[in-house]
């Protein structure tokens, strides 16, 4: 089913979308050019006990340096959605500040997928950019390590927001 398809069940539209070459999963956006934002629906598949990631890196093209939105449901069903900074290749996953705002965060589960919803920006580096999107297992309420090999190291690449 193409991304351009899909229908949100809070009926919200989404003027632009990507369907990313790997992890199932899926980018929406809204750019907003009078602000410099823009407002995403990043969508993947995942069972009941991982976790999703999408990031945006402004240094680099790598995970290290990316300014990430992570998000897991807890073992009682409900779904935690934070920003967090990767600094390393082992990092902590805890929720800190990223490197640029973002703000109306939301996170759903259902139906096997994640979907988390923001506003990133204003982003002052202009409308092009590297990404990373991510997904791994969930222990004792906290994000783990995902694989170091296959679909986990390839996804990367580079959004243009006007595309």
């Amino acid at each position: 089913k193409s991304c351009k398809n899909y229908t949100f069940a809070s009926k919200q539209v989404f003027t632009s979308c990507s369907e990313l070459p790997v992890l199932q999963a899926n980018l929406h956006w809204n750019y907003i050019p009078e602000t410099k934002s823009v407002h995403i629906a990043y969508r993947a598949n995942q069972t009941p006990t991982g976790w999703v990631a999408w990031a945006i890196n402004p240094t680099g093209t790598g995970m290290v340096g990316s300014q990430a939105i992570v998000a897991f449901r807890y073992s009682n069903g409900t779904v935690a959605v934070y920003t967090t900074p990767i600094d390393s290749y082992n990092p902590l996953m805890q929720p800190g500040n990223l490197s640029f705002p973002v703000s109306n965060v939301s996170a759903t589960y259902a139906n096997n997928e994640m979907m988390i919803l923001a506003v990133v920006g204003p982003l002052v580096n202009g409308t092009t950019f590297n990404h990373a999107w991510q997904a791994g297992p969930v222990s004792n309420e906290n994000p783990q390590i995902h694989s170091t090999s296959g679909p986990n190291v390839e996804s990367t690449g580079t959004l243009d927001l006007l595309s």
